[in-house]
């Protein structure tokens, strides 16, 4: 039986200050002030040059002093809560270049048809972290018609795929660990050491993951001291070739200015942030005079171009209010994030760095979880011991034998420290990873070793034994 009927939906809209706040949110600072000069070359009611015909004695006046139906008192509306010196010096750093950003960069240095620009730039996108594909040639080419409508052949697909396995870093679109490791040894210069690892990698893997050693050499006819020669080059190679993007800050770079600069002295932690050159927003005068010229004409004409002026008047105020909201969000942040951490913000050891979700911070603010999932991304705090992206102290955590919380990166440092100290003619499985960790207060799963030690970068026990 068919049923007919009204049906009442409550749905919240978004007025256009708050989708304007949103956007201006989570854009860097140097993205930021783009996007203000962007504004002004868009918007012919704003000015940032100063207004000849204006008396020096003139006062700065807030843009809510516009009303829709009365005179503006004066022509300059200013964003007041950025710093005054309209030519900021600012402190640059390096940081390292997103991995799919990196790979992206690399594929628009080739000469390559907007087609090959398309498929390549999608497997880039099929990657996984580690940088391994670990999807077949088929199930792309279907990807590749269903979600981006190009038609591909599998050649097609598989050239681009060549092209992007010679991108840095070596072993990046690997299809399993054999490949990676051949393409990170062919790309060496072929000594006969590496021509050897070759020949162990491409012909006799199965037996080198096993550490049949003996097989090795009777297999390919080759002496124990040259088996030790190759193996000491292939234990050097990298098995994720992706990386730990977000636990390290020393490969390729990119410029990028602080966001914040902390200041600590004598264990008080406060912030600044840096002087933006958000240039002067004030109404071009000429535009001022025809709203207020044409105030109560009946001239067709005239009303025509003070509804336009109005329209204009209105943007400007809502990009204002954008820019005040947006400062007010990321200092009330970057506040909330200062004294979680505080302990940690002293001296930057990662020992005091405590488990924080964006929720955590979320509580403290009263805003929303995707409001400061807005603030993190891509925003970063200059400090007395490094400059870090907002979402480095942000981490899962579990108790240690104390019952006290330890951060991730804690359970990671003492882990990496088991393994440094291991003896590596029997390095330590992940089971007694496990053990280990418990002896020193941390109990942690198996199945937590095994992923903490793959975002470590580090191999399996086996890969780390040395001959």
């Amino acid at each position: 039986m068919l049923k007919t009927g009204l049906e009442l939906k409550q749905q919240q809209r978004l007025s256009p200050l708050q989708i304007q706040t949103i956007k201006l949110i989570q854009m860097p600072i140097q993205e930021l002030e783009q996007k203000v000069r962007a504004e002004l070359e868009s918007n012919p009611v704003l000015d940032d040059e100063p207004d000849p015909d204006s008396p020096s004695e003139s006062k700065d006046v807030s843009i809510d002093a516009i009303k829709e139906d009365g005179d503006i008192p004066a022509y300059r509306l200013k964003v007041n809560n950025w710093g005054k010196d309209p030519r900021p010096e600012y402190n640059t750093f390096s940081v390292k270049e997103g991995f799919t950003q990196s790979l992206q960069r690399q594929l628009g240095f080739r000469n390559l048809t907007p087609r090959q620009q398309e498929i390549g730039s999608f497997i880039i996108g099929s990657l996984d972290d580690d940088g391994y594909l670990r999807r077949d040639i088929d199930t792309l080419v279907d990807d590749l018609a269903f979600r981006a409508n190009i038609e591909a052949t599998p050649e097609e697909v598989e050239q681009m795929l060549r092209v992007v396995q010679e991108f840095e870093p070596v072993g990046v679109g690997a299809r399993n660990l054999q490949e990676c490791l051949l393409l990170q040894l062919r790309s060496l210069r072929p000594t006969e050491e590496v021509q050897t690892a070759i020949r162990i990698i491409d012909e006799c893997f199965q037996d080198f993951s096993n550490k049949h050693f003996q097989k090795i050499c009777t297999r390919l006819g080759i002496t124990e001291d040259q088996l030790k020669a190759a193996f000491a080059k292939i234990v050097k190679l990298n098995p994720s070739p992706g990386g730990q993007i977000d636990d390290s800050y020393d490969d390729q770079s990119q410029q990028i200015v602080p966001d914040f600069i902390l200041d600590e002295h004598d264990g008080v932690l406060d912030f600044t942030m840096p002087r933006f050159n958000v240039p002067e927003i004030r109404v071009n005068k000429k535009y001022a005079d025809l709203l207020i010229d044409a105030k109560g004409s009946s001239e067709k004409s005239q009303k025509e171009a003070a509804a336009f002026v109005k329209q204009k008047l209105d943007s400007a105020k809502w990009f204002v209010e954008a820019l005040k909201q947006r400062q007010n969000t990321l200092s009330k942040t970057m506040r909330a994030i200062l004294e979680y951490q505080h302990d940690y913000f002293i001296d930057g050891d990662e020992s005091n760095l405590k488990p924080m979700v964006l929720k955590d911070i979320a509580e403290k603010t009263g805003f929303d979880i995707s409001t400061i999932s807005r603030v993190v991304n891509s925003k970063f705090i200059e400090t007395h011991f490094g400059i870090f992206p907002l979402k480095y102290f942000f981490s899962e955590g579990m108790e240690n034998s104390e019952g006290e919380e330890v951060s991730t990166r804690e359970l990671k440092k003492v882990l990496q420290e088991c393994v440094d100290s291991e003896d590596k003619k029997k390095p330590l499985t992940d089971e007694q990873l496990v053990v280990e960790m418990s002896r020193r207060g941390y109990n942690v799963a198996r199945r937590t070793i095994a992923k903490y030690r793959s975002q470590l970068g580090i191999p399996l026990a086996r890969w780390r034994k040395e001959i």
